[in-house]
């Protein structure tokens, strides 16, 4: 298995991407390309003092930045994004793995490898941790304006993930929604809750944003826009809880010392809610599979992502959620639906 790796994404470029991926092809007996600027990733080789047998380097002479925007894209032609996706593409590698500019990645991939037959959009997916284990949320970025057919589309591709990913049979699946009860919520969640009771899913109905760390669902469907909006409140509470934790500790003597004693389930914690564990964001319904993880991530987090772009490639993914949709079809309208 062959997983292409861009050297040239995420906020501290290729001396994270690299020592990820030479971590990766080692853990997890994989043959890496690190796609990106070959003088940069051989000099990230020498830092390290080796190189990886099983590392190939692809020359992409060009990289998009993480504020740059789709202008950019189009002239870019030689990005390490772009040359990374061609190569899945191509069939010279099975996956793309990227720590880089995420609205780049999500419009080359839908471009240069197209959804699967069947599917209007597909959809940036995130496992993030709660009470009672994981639950996947879904579309996080993606697509900021969705149909309910979409909403549809979406909780089949989520169930399939965390069949065939989590080995999760009969996941529970929420609509996302501004209250539990089913007149809740705006046209589109009202369409989409019609179309999920009918769907083949065990559909528990709506969900607050509350629920999102409960547990309570073992998928989440929403619109991108709403879904990342969550997110990204999720992840500034924590950070700040983390953060104002620390600042109280350091104020008093006894604080130090319960900390101390604490200090191993603290770590255990930590680990819980620590994205670089997780891997990245999956784009489910992608005519290949592409993982886009976060642009702080850490070494370990590249990592963890090159071995979920593994666990997609071995586990077909892709395909299963091929097939339900070819089962679902004849319930799917066309993607202009009310409700858009």
């Amino acid at each position: 298995m062959k997983i292409a790796v861009d050297a040239m994404g995420g906020d501290y470029g290729p001396r994270i991407a690299v020592t990820g991926a030479v971590q990766a092809a080692r853990d997890f007996d994989l043959d890496i390309l690190l796609v990106g600027v070959e003088s940069l990733i051989k000099k990230e080789f020498d830092r390290l003092g080796r190189t990886a047998a099983r590392v190939t380097i692809i020359d992409a002479p060009e990289a998009v930045g993480m504020g740059e925007g789709l202008f950019a894209l189009r002239h870019k032609r030689s990005s390490s994004i772009r040359v990374g996706i061609q190569l899945v593409k191509e069939h010279k590698a099975d996956a793309f793995v990227s720590m880089g500019n995420t609205a780049a990645v999500v419009y080359v991939s839908r471009k240069v490898l197209g959804p699967l037959r069947g599917i209007n959009k597909p959809a940036l997916s995130l496992l993030v941790p709660t009470l009672k284990g994981l639950t996947l949320l879904l579309d996080v970025g993606a697509n900021a304006n969705c149909t309910a057919a979409d909403l549809e589309q979406f909780a089949l591709m989520g169930r399939v993930f965390m069949e065939q990913i989590m080995g999760l049979k009969n996941p529970s699946i929420g609509l996302m929604s501004i209250g539990e009860e089913k007149g809740k919520g705006n046209d589109l969640t009202k369409l989409a809750f019609e179309r999920l009771q009918e769907a083949p899913i065990n559909f528990i109905g709506n969900v607050e944003g509350k629920d999102v760390y409960s547990g309570r669902a073992d998928v989440i469907v929403s619109d991108g826009f709403t879904g990342n909006v969550a997110l990204k409140v999720s992840e500034g509470v924590v950070e700040t809880l983390f953060s104002m934790a620390k600042r109280e500790i350091m104020k008093d003597f006894l604080a130090k010392i319960g900390f101390l004693l604490m200090k191993g389930h603290m770590k255990k914690l930590y680990k819980r809610v620590d994205y670089s564990e997780y891997g990245g964001a999956q784009l489910l319904g992608l005519n290949g599979v592409c993982i886009i993880g976060h642009g702080r991530s850490s070494a370990n987090a590249v990592r963890s992502a090159v071995r979920m772009a593994r666990d997609f490639v071995t586990s077909r993914v892709q395909d299963r959620i091929r097939e339900e949709i070819a089962k679902a079809t004849p319930a799917v309208p066309a993607a202009g639906e009310a409700g858009s």
